[in-house]
């Protein structure tokens, strides 16, 4: 196994609007798809990246509570986290460094009020 994390499932309310919100926030297509009774819009992954999706469905709701997502912010998260509160969400803690060696990360609220972060080198 390459990575702890396989796959990581983001919930919505009003899959739309999440969709809208990390497509704009991320500079990324998020295609769409009705799957076993949920409604996903899927997170590019790149090649061999972990995937995830916005997840609308019974058993999914949103919360700033519990497990932490990092989403791969890039070389500088800046760029990312400069479109969250233009685009619905809000920023908990700005851009901080956590050291030389692992590079930066921030947190914030989504458009559906899920506590969210990134991760960058720089």
């Amino acid at each position: 196994m390459a990575n702890a994390i396989s796959w990581f499932e983001i919930p919505a309310n009003d899959l739309n609007r999440a969709c809208d919100f990390y497509a704009k926030v991320l500079s990324q297509d998020v295609h769409t798809q009705d799957i076993n009774g949920l409604t996903m819009g899927f997170l590019h992954n790149g090649e061999d990246g972990v995937g995830g999706a916005l997840v609308k469905g019974e058993g999914y709701l949103p919360s700033a509570e519990g497990a932490l997502v990092y989403l791969n912010g890039g070389e500088d998260l800046s760029a990312p986290l400069s479109k969250v509160e233009e685009f619905g969400g809000q920023v908990v803690l700005p851009k901080t460094k956590i050291s030389d060696e692992i590079g930066y990360f921030a947190i914030f609220i989504d458009s559906e009020g899920n506590k969210v972060a990134f991760h960058s080198p720089n």
